[in-house]
């Protein structure tokens, strides 16, 4: 008998009494098989006289009788896995080989046990005998299903510390001990992530080549990510032309890329927080959720589970860019700022926000109109024009901005000229010009040229904030003087103003000069691309082009390069849930950056 639960399709077998949904191992209940029993209880009740209660359907309650642990072991078994069985980054060609090929020629072993025999948390005491945790569970691979695999588990009979199987050398990443992938079929899911594929559509892919039915794709999503939580990826975030310390930057916010978040309900931070956090410390629990949903059934209370706060949101910056593990996040200041009621000029402009309406389907464009109150009739560009004309009222606004940006504030790069990724932030909040301020004083040495398509307000945020110590005080960032003669000629083109230290490094350097170009001068520039953002006649002292050492070689619009590519991840990631999409995202940059490294070198 077949039932159907939204979209998850729950099976009984009468012959076996067992029930099969395919969220969920056999070994566990699940809401979906409780509907269809429940349902099937008052069509047929006789059938449920008769049925055999089977011994493999247990809940999260009766976890104890499967193997499970306690949080307090779980962690302990957490730490160990990332200390101690860590997958190299760049993993031997022949196991990868041995990997691809094994279940061809029946390479997997049948049966997985912990390599360990003695305690390494308690003084090297001997570890028990080992426990069988499934006689059934199932390797993934590129060509189909390898069932029938036995899993094992050992315990300390001393500290009860608890190992599982966990040794990458057999071609074989261990995810919850009944779901484990081939060594190849995760490297293949890394590389398709880089060509904007998704999980979900390779595990469709060889399900319908191969005609079998794998297991549940978003816990195959968990598995692949474990396997990325194990990999020992150094996440450095820097460029080998550049150093880990380019002289210029260029600075963007991909507005959507989100993730389902309702801000109301994010607590406000402690009275004496000082907008400062811990990175490390932050994505070692970002990474130990990741991990922990191998040793947490679905449905069951997950304690590892990082929540958004306003204290404890940390970006990501390379160990050797930024200053310390101590960086800032100011994010909770928002939560104060007016809004638009308040006659504030906002960052995101309603001019901003009707261009990427028109990026949406009319269809879509009638619903947001009959969703704020506003006539439908007309045709894409109509609409447009009304929805840009009623924001003026902060409701009308807040509705746009919702459809467009998801709740959270989408996320922040700094790019080198090379267009590889040096910082990283999700924001929680609309992006202001103090999520860069954020990074920025985040970094060990402050870049000589910024490229930011609103300067003058990231300036105006950073002189407030540091008064007696702010990088922009030549100037107020600009390249000249606001004179009316300079800025007359800027708006003539006839401007030019040298920067020869961009070349060739300063001899003498200045006192306190950047490693690269021996200069302290520090500029906030912006593009033509962005002249609409000048909100002072001074800003047109900021335009790159007036830097004929700028002007002929740098690519300002790197940064919108690499969004206009990582949009076409949209559809998978914005669906994901925050921990998981911050991790997989800062994976995915990641492998975008050594990828780009590598094609530099090769064309060196």
């Amino acid at each position: 008998t077949t039932f159907v639960s939204g979209r998850v399709i729950v099976t009984h077998d009468s012959k076996t009494s067992t029930w099969h949904c395919p969220c969920i191992d056999g070994k566990f209940s699940c809401t979906h098989k409780a509907t269809a029993k429940w349902h099937l209880f008052e069509k047929m009740p006789k059938m449920f006289e008769t049925a055999k209660i089977p011994k493999e359907d247990f809940t999260c309650d009766e976890a104890e009788d499967i193997g499970s642990i306690t949080d307090e072991a779980a962690e302990r078994m957490i730490k160990y896995l990332i200390s101690h069985k860590k997958i190299p980054a760049q993993l031997p060609e022949t196991l990868v080989t041995s990997s691809r090929d094994a279940k061809a020629l029946s390479g997997f072993p049948k049966h997985l046990i912990p390599s360990e025999d003695a305690c390494t948390e308690c003084g090297q005491h001997a570890l028990g005998e080992p426990q069988l945790i499934s006689a059934t569970a199932k390797i993934l691979t590129l060509s189909g299903l390898v069932t029938g695999i036995s899993t094992y588990r050992k315990t300390c009979l001393n500290c009860d510390m608890v190992y599982r199987y966990q040794d990458w050398q057999d071609g074989v990443h261990n995810f919850d001990d009944h779901l484990l992938l081939s060594i190849h079929l995760c490297l293949l899911l890394r590389n398709a992530l880089q060509t904007h594929t998704s999980v979900g559509r390779i595990i469709e892919i060889i399900e319908l080549t191969e005609r079998e039915s794998f297991p549940n794709k978003d816990r195959i999503l968990q598995a692949y990510l474990s396997f990325e939580g194990l990999t020992d990826h150094d996440y450095l975030y820097a460029c080998d032309s550049c150093g880990y310390h380019p002289a210029v930057v260029v600075m963007g916010v991909h507005n959507e890329g989100v993730f389902s978040l309702p801000v109301s309900e994010i607590p406000n931070p402690p009275q004496n927080y000082n907008g400062e956090v811990n990175a490390h410390s932050f994505w070692e629990a970002v990474t130990m959720e990741v991990i922990s949903h191998g040793l947490y059934p679905p449905g069951c209370r997950n304690p590892f589970v990082v929540e958004p706060t306003y204290h404890n949101w940390s970006p990501w910056i390379g160990p050797h860019t930024r200053h310390s593990d101590i960086l800032l996040n100011t994010e909770s200041e928002k939560v104060c700022m007016p809004d638009l009621s308040d006659g504030v000029d906002q960052y995101l402009t309603k001019e901003q926000l009707a261009d990427e309406v028109l990026n949406l389907k009319l269809s879509e464009i009638k619903k947001l109109c009959k969703k704020c109150g506003i006539d439908g009739r007309g045709s894409k560009l109509d609409l447009v024009r009304r929805l840009r004309d009623e924001m003026d009222s902060s409701a009308i606004y807040n509705q746009v901005f919702k459809k467009l940006r998801g709740a959270s504030g989408g996320w922040a790069v700094i790019t080198c000229p090379c267009g590889v990724v040096y910082s990283l932030k999700f924001n929680l909040r609309a992006e202001r010009p103090s999520d860069f301020a954020d990074l920025l004083l985040s970094w060990k040495i402050f870049p000589n040229i910024t490229v930011y398509d609103n300067a003058s307000g990231l300036v105006s945020h950073i002189n407030e904030r540091c008064p007696q110590d702010t990088p922009f005080a030549i100037h107020e960032g600009t390249l000249l003087d606001h004179t009316a003669e300079n800025i007359r000629q800027a708006a003539e083109h006839n401007l030019k103003v040298n920067l020869p230290w961009l070349k060739r490094r300063k001899q003498p350097e200045d006192v306190g000069g950047h490693p690269v170009t021996g200069s302290a001068e520090h500029y906030c520039l912006s593009d033509n691309f962005h002249q609409s953002n000048n909100k002072q006649n001074s800003d047109i002292l900021r335009h790159i082009e007036i830097v004929p050492e700028l002007a002929e070689t740098l690519n300002s619009q790197c940064a919108e390069q690499l969004f206009a590519d990582m949009r076409k991840n949209n559809y998978f990631l914005n669906r994901l849930t925050l921990s998981a999409h911050m991790f997989l995202q800062r994976n995915i940059m990641h492998n975008y950056n050594v990828r780009k490294n590598t094609r530099a070198k090769e064309y060196m």
